[in-house]
Protein backbone atom coordinates (compact mmCIF):
# COMPACT_ATOMS: atom_id res chain seq x y z
CA UNK A 1 0.00 0.00 0.00
CA UNK A 2 1.46 3.34 -1.01
CA UNK A 3 2.09 6.18 1.40
CA UNK A 4 -0.52 8.26 -0.42
CA UNK A 5 -3.13 5.56 0.12
CA UNK A 6 -2.36 5.37 3.84
CA UNK A 7 -2.42 9.15 4.16
CA UNK A 8 -5.62 9.40 2.11
CA UNK A 9 -7.30 6.95 4.49
CA UNK A 10 -6.31 9.11 7.46
CA UNK A 11 -7.63 12.29 5.85
CA UNK A 12 -10.80 10.46 4.80
CA UNK A 13 -11.35 9.14 8.33
CA UNK A 14 -10.94 12.63 9.79
CA UNK A 15 -13.31 14.13 7.21
CA UNK A 16 -15.84 11.37 7.83
CA UNK A 17 -15.69 11.87 11.61
CA UNK A 18 -16.43 15.59 11.21
CA UNK A 19 -19.19 14.92 8.66
CA UNK A 20 -20.75 12.26 10.88
CA UNK A 21 -20.79 14.65 13.85
CA UNK A 22 -22.66 17.15 11.70
CA UNK A 23 -24.86 14.37 10.27
CA UNK A 24 -23.79 15.31 6.73
CA UNK A 25 -21.99 12.16 5.62
CA UNK A 26 -23.77 11.76 2.29
CA UNK A 27 -23.67 15.49 1.56
CA UNK A 28 -19.91 15.58 2.11
CA UNK A 29 -19.51 12.54 -0.14
CA UNK A 30 -21.46 14.26 -2.93
CA UNK A 31 -19.43 17.45 -2.49
CA UNK A 32 -16.14 15.54 -2.60
CA UNK A 33 -17.29 13.70 -5.75
CA UNK A 34 -18.05 17.04 -7.41
CA UNK A 35 -14.71 18.58 -6.37
CA UNK A 36 -12.67 15.56 -7.49
CA UNK A 37 -14.60 15.38 -10.75
CA UNK A 38 -13.95 19.07 -11.41
CA UNK A 39 -10.25 18.77 -10.62
CA UNK A 40 -9.66 15.52 -12.50
CA UNK A 41 -11.72 16.66 -15.47
CA UNK A 42 -9.89 19.93 -16.07
CA UNK A 43 -6.19 19.97 -16.95
CA UNK A 44 -6.00 23.73 -16.28
CA UNK A 45 -7.18 23.29 -12.68
CA UNK A 46 -4.69 20.46 -12.17
CA UNK A 47 -1.88 22.58 -13.56
CA UNK A 48 -2.88 25.57 -11.42
CA UNK A 49 -2.96 23.49 -8.24
CA UNK A 50 0.31 21.70 -8.91
CA UNK A 51 2.38 24.65 -10.18
CA UNK A 52 5.01 25.43 -7.53
CA UNK A 53 5.55 29.01 -8.77
CA UNK A 54 2.04 30.06 -7.73
CA UNK A 55 2.04 31.07 -4.05
CA UNK A 56 -0.08 28.97 -1.72
CA UNK A 57 -2.02 32.08 -0.63
CA UNK A 58 -3.11 32.70 -4.25
CA UNK A 59 -4.19 29.07 -4.70
CA UNK A 60 -6.16 29.21 -1.43
CA UNK A 61 -7.82 32.48 -2.36
CA UNK A 62 -8.88 31.20 -5.81
CA UNK A 63 -10.22 27.93 -4.40
CA UNK A 64 -12.04 29.70 -1.56
CA UNK A 65 -13.77 32.01 -4.02
CA UNK A 66 -14.58 29.18 -6.42
CA UNK A 67 -15.97 26.86 -3.75
CA UNK A 68 -17.54 29.30 -1.27
CA UNK A 69 -21.17 28.42 -0.75
CA UNK A 70 -20.87 25.34 -2.95
CA UNK A 71 -19.20 22.97 -0.49
CA UNK A 72 -19.40 22.62 3.26
CA UNK A 73 -16.71 23.89 5.60
CA UNK A 74 -15.28 20.41 6.35
CA UNK A 75 -14.70 19.80 2.62
CA UNK A 76 -13.17 23.23 2.14
CA UNK A 77 -10.93 22.72 5.19
CA UNK A 78 -9.78 19.34 3.87
CA UNK A 79 -8.96 20.78 0.45
CA UNK A 80 -7.03 23.63 2.06
CA UNK A 81 -5.14 21.20 4.29
CA UNK A 82 -4.11 19.07 1.32
CA UNK A 83 -2.97 22.18 -0.52
CA UNK A 84 -0.93 23.38 2.47
CA UNK A 85 0.76 20.02 2.82
CA UNK A 86 1.40 19.57 -0.90
CA UNK A 87 -0.79 16.46 -1.08
CA UNK A 88 -3.05 17.53 -3.94
CA UNK A 89 -2.30 14.37 -5.92
CA UNK A 90 -4.36 12.35 -3.47
CA UNK A 91 -7.81 13.90 -3.99
CA UNK A 92 -9.13 10.82 -5.83
CA UNK A 93 -7.67 8.41 -3.25
CA UNK A 94 -9.19 10.47 -0.45
CA UNK A 95 -12.59 10.27 -2.14
CA UNK A 96 -12.30 6.50 -2.62
CA UNK A 97 -11.35 6.02 1.03
CA UNK A 98 -14.16 8.32 2.18
CA UNK A 99 -16.73 6.41 0.11
CA UNK A 100 -15.59 3.11 1.65
CA UNK A 101 -15.76 4.49 5.18
CA UNK A 102 -19.14 6.11 4.54
CA UNK A 103 -20.47 2.93 2.96
CA UNK A 104 -19.27 0.77 5.83
CA UNK A 105 -20.96 3.05 8.34
CA UNK A 106 -24.25 2.66 6.45
CA UNK A 107 -23.83 -1.07 5.85
CA UNK A 108 -23.36 -0.35 2.17
CA UNK A 109 -20.85 -1.46 -0.40
CA UNK A 110 -20.16 -0.05 -3.82
CA UNK A 111 -20.29 -2.35 -6.81
CA UNK A 112 -18.81 -1.51 -10.16
CA UNK A 113 -20.71 -3.44 -12.80
CA UNK A 114 -19.05 -3.82 -16.19
CA UNK A 115 -21.43 -4.58 -19.05
CA UNK A 116 -21.52 -4.30 -22.82
CA UNK A 117 -24.33 -1.74 -22.70
CA UNK A 118 -25.69 0.79 -20.19
CA UNK A 119 -27.86 -0.96 -17.61
CA UNK A 120 -31.38 0.31 -16.99
CA UNK A 121 -32.40 1.37 -13.49
CA UNK A 122 -34.36 -1.88 -13.15
CA UNK A 123 -31.29 -3.94 -14.14
CA UNK A 124 -29.11 -2.01 -11.69
CA UNK A 125 -31.65 -2.66 -8.96
CA UNK A 126 -31.71 -6.36 -9.81
CA UNK A 127 -27.89 -6.54 -9.65
CA UNK A 128 -27.93 -4.63 -6.35
CA UNK A 129 -30.48 -7.04 -4.89
CA UNK A 130 -28.74 -10.22 -6.02
CA UNK A 131 -25.23 -9.16 -5.03
CA UNK A 132 -26.53 -7.52 -1.85
CA UNK A 133 -27.74 -10.93 -0.71
CA UNK A 134 -24.40 -12.47 -1.67
CA UNK A 135 -22.34 -9.80 0.10
CA UNK A 136 -24.89 -9.37 2.91
CA UNK A 137 -24.83 -5.60 2.44
CA UNK A 138 -26.81 -2.95 0.68
CA UNK A 139 -25.20 -2.36 -2.70
CA UNK A 140 -24.79 0.89 -4.64
CA UNK A 141 -24.26 0.12 -8.31
CA UNK A 142 -22.03 2.07 -10.67
CA UNK A 143 -22.32 0.86 -14.25
CA UNK A 144 -19.30 0.99 -16.57
CA UNK A 145 -19.78 0.15 -20.23
CA UNK A 146 -16.95 -2.11 -21.38
CA UNK A 147 -17.29 -2.90 -25.04
CA UNK A 148 -14.40 -5.37 -24.84
CA UNK A 149 -16.70 -7.80 -23.01
CA UNK A 150 -18.31 -10.33 -25.31
CA UNK A 151 -21.40 -10.54 -23.11
CA UNK A 152 -22.46 -11.02 -19.53
CA UNK A 153 -21.36 -8.96 -16.54
CA UNK A 154 -18.32 -8.44 -14.35
CA UNK A 155 -19.06 -7.15 -10.87
CA UNK A 156 -16.41 -5.76 -8.52
CA UNK A 157 -17.35 -5.28 -4.87
CA UNK A 158 -14.43 -4.14 -2.75
CA UNK A 159 -11.58 -6.48 -3.60
CA UNK A 160 -13.79 -9.27 -4.97
CA UNK A 161 -14.44 -9.87 -8.65
CA UNK A 162 -17.50 -11.81 -9.76
CA UNK A 163 -16.83 -12.61 -13.41
CA UNK A 164 -19.97 -13.65 -15.24
CA UNK A 165 -18.68 -12.38 -18.56
CA UNK A 166 -18.62 -14.68 -21.56
CA UNK A 167 -14.84 -14.21 -21.87
CA UNK A 168 -14.41 -15.19 -18.21
CA UNK A 169 -16.52 -18.32 -18.67
CA UNK A 170 -14.53 -19.31 -21.77
CA UNK A 171 -11.27 -18.76 -19.90
CA UNK A 172 -12.42 -20.97 -17.01
CA UNK A 173 -13.54 -23.64 -19.49
CA UNK A 174 -10.14 -23.55 -21.22
CA UNK A 175 -8.36 -23.92 -17.86
CA UNK A 176 -10.49 -26.93 -16.97
CA UNK A 177 -9.60 -28.58 -20.31
CA UNK A 178 -5.91 -27.86 -19.75
CA UNK A 179 -6.00 -29.49 -16.30
CA UNK A 180 -7.44 -32.68 -17.78
CA UNK A 181 -4.85 -32.89 -20.56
Amino acid sequence: MSQNTVAAKRYARALFDVAAQQQKGLEVEAEMRAVVSAIEGDADIQKFISTPNIPLSVKMDVLNRALAGKVSQPVLNTIELLLERGRTEMFAELLNSYVKIQGASLGMADATVYSTYPLSDQEKEQVATEFGQLAQQNIRVTNVVDESLLGGLKVVIGDKLYDGSLAGKLERLEKSFNRRA
